[in-house]
């Protein structure tokens, strides 16, 4: 095997340089009150940079409360937020990774109890609950109530909760903001025709359905810059025929990267009930199609669970980075443990106060 791997070379992001291809994906915690971060996320996102990841996101971050998935999200509608979050980034860059943020809002999947708790709905009129906003009257499963259809003047407030959240991400020192589009949260909810039966410039078609989107990564961008990493992660397919396809996505693709996004962050589904057929690596055919076709680099994510299992997508270039989701939970050395397993020769660093673990590149037990 060519012991310099693909996997734990650096790659040029905009204007930063991760020190490997590894990125931890945003995966919500639900452990915030109000919205501020803790010690929890603290620890949590702290010990991924330890671990050696190249980039870590942070969960999906609510750019206004109502656009929380549960009342335990993470916020950043207001300033007082900055403070532990800056903690947080500055802890990550004293350990050599860099620190991108997802900026979110929820639509029709707000206003849920913890996944722990059960997940259902919360009333608006019963405590941690509030009113879900959509493109349209329709609810994720019949089960559910109905959200609110947005009006115009909502739609604007949305864009400007997302232009003051990526303010109050420059305060914070994040390196990569990553827009969230996909998992059948809002702005998924207005690519998706499964969730979109507006009339008017935002619905009917592509163009009008992709439109919220546009003007927030251009509203991003005019404050961001056209320099500093910005990605949009999409879900590429709904798994369901009448719903959004891949041609879309890579049509979509295409546009984004000539508004300026420098990654696509490949995922799926999350829009509806669908039969998925999950496997290892089940969503890497979409980011190399994305890739491919609509020649903009991706990441790809799901079910990727081993070093030589990633190594592999990057050879056959079928993304450029890869997104370790669970597999960082169990395993937050999963980098470390990569460059073991691959026999690596890029330099690996562990910190010192955790070398004794591994002398002389021994055995990992």
């Amino acid at each position: 095997m060519d012991t310099k791997s693909k996997l734990l070379s650096s790659y040029q992001l905009g204007n930063i340089t991760l020190k490997n291809r590894i990125v931890i994906s945003p995966m919500c915690q639900y452990s915030a009150v109000d919205g501020f971060a803790n010690n929890w996320h603290l620890v949590h996102l702290g010990a991924r940079a330890v671990g050696g990841a190249g980039l870590i996101i942070q969960e999906a971050t609510a750019v206004s409360p109502e656009g929380r998935i549960t009342h335990a999200d993470l916020g950043l509608w207001k300033d007082d937020h900055i403070p532990p979050l800056k903690n947080i980034v500055d802890f990550v860059h004293q350990h050599g990774s860099k620190i991108g943020i997802q900026l979110a809002h929820a639509g029709r999947k707000a206003s849920k109890e913890r996944p722990w708790e059960g997940g259902k709905n919360i009333n608006k009129d019963q405590t941690n609950g509030w009113q879900p906003i959509a493109p349209s009257p329709i609810p994720f499963s019949e089960n559910e109530p109905l959200p609110h259809e947005m009006s115009l003047s909502e739609i604007q407030q949305v864009i400007n909760d997302f232009k003051a959240a990526t303010h109050r991400a420059i305060a914070a020192n994040y390196d990569v903001i990553e827009l969230h589009a996909g998992h059948g949260y809002l702005l998924h909810q207005f690519y998706s025709p499964l969730s979109n039966s507006r009339t008017d410039n935002y619905g009917g078609s592509f163009e009008n359905r992709i439109r919220l989107i546009v003007e927030i990564v251009n509203a991003i961008k005019e404050i961001w810059g056209k320099e500093k990493p910005l990605m949009v992660r999409i879900s590429a397919t709904d798994w369901v025929d009448d719903g959004w396809q891949i041609s879309d996505s890579v049509k979509f693709s295409e546009i984004l990267k000539q508004l300026g996004v420098h990654l696509i962050d490949v995922s799926t589904a999350g829009n509806t009930l669908a039969n998925i057929p999950v496997e290892p690596g089940y969503q890497v055919p979409f980011s190399s199609s994305i890739r491919s076709q609509a020649n903009v680099p991706t990441g790809t994510v799901g079910l990727i669970t081993t070093p030589e299992q990633a190594e592999k997508i990057l050879q056959e270039e079928h993304a450029d980075l890869i997104f370790i989701g669970r597999e960082s939970l169990r395993n937050p050395n999963f980098p470390l443990y990569a460059a073991h397993i691959l026999d690596d020769e890029h330099e690996t660093t562990w910190p010192k106060q955790y070398e004794r673990a591994y002398p002389n590149h021994g055995e990992w037990k």
